[in-house]
């Protein structure tokens, strides 16, 4: 059991960490288009290729709630495995220090972001 739980709490850990790159890169990719759109309206550019950006820009910003959403998932399933493998005595290791400070890195992004 307990190192089918250790397994579980690497793969939740690693999800953590995949889904806040991928978080931090719609970030990024927000601020470029952001900065895109701003430099075509000051170009004066054509209605239809503004519009087109528009949407670009708007459907960038629509995927970081989604990301968020399962960023706050996940780190909710690595609690459990967590407590789970506290609850079982298995409170040191490689696996558990790694989850350990993905949790706190985790909150730190949703308090940063949150305020």
């Amino acid at each position: 059991m307990a190192s089918s739980s250790l397994r579980n709490a690497k793969i939740k850990t690693n999800s953590c960490k995949r889904i806040v790159k991928e978080l931090r890169s719609y970030e990024k990719e927000v601020e470029i288009e952001v900065a895109k759109t701003a430099e075509m309206k000051d170009k004066g550019a054509d209605p239809y290729d503004l519009k087109q950006q528009e949407n670009v820009l708007a459907e960038s910003r629509m995927m970081i709630p989604d990301c968020r959403k399962r960023l706050e998932a996940a780190l909710a399933d690595l609690k459990a495995i967590l407590a789970e493998l506290e609850e079982s005595d298995q409170k040191e290791g490689p696996e558990i220090a790694d989850a350990r400070n993905t949790i706190a890195e985790v909150e730190q992004l949703f308090q940063t972001t949150d305020a």
